[in-house]
């Protein structure tokens, strides 16, 4: 099995994204208005794109990560993890001061082994509840 981590653009993030995050809504939805201001990264298994993750980071170097998905069918082979530990490393390598993110209140457990902890704030989308996650780096 070949793993590879790489760049891609956010076009590339969107059929994956609607296949795992959102597929009962429009294409649409899954596209964030800025996705050209953000990077984009995608972990390959033997060439197929498998997991996607955006991010975004504010001027006081803060990274936002968005629209972090894995395909159904490879989710819990630590893929998931591998990518988000990557992350870690490329946004500390940047300057990044802190790591976050508004995670699904059921993958909180994902983000807590990698280091990210709850924060106060949440909120309700489409009847799923979000809360922001967040580390220090």
């Amino acid at each position: 099995m070949e793993i590879e981590i790489r760049e891609i653009t956010a076009p590339q993030t969107w059929a994956l994204r609607h296949k795992v995050m959102w597929p009962n809504e429009p294409l649409s939805y899954v596209k964030i208005p800025d996705d050209e201001k953000g990077q984009h990264l995608g972990l390959f298994v033997d060439n197929e794109l498998t997991s996607v993750i955006s991010l975004f980071m504010d001027p006081d170097k803060n990274v936002q990560f968005r629209k972090f998905a894995t395909l159904k069918e490879q989710q819990g082979k630590g893929f998931g993890s591998m990518l988000l530990k990557h992350v870690m490393k490329v946004v500390k390598e940047n300057g990044g001061n802190l790591l976050w993110c508004n995670a699904r209140a059921t993958a909180t457990i994902l983000y807590e082994r990698e280091g990210l902890h709850q924060t106060d704030t949440s909120f309700v989308r489409k009847g799923i509840l979000f809360v922001r996650m967040e580390k220090q780096l």
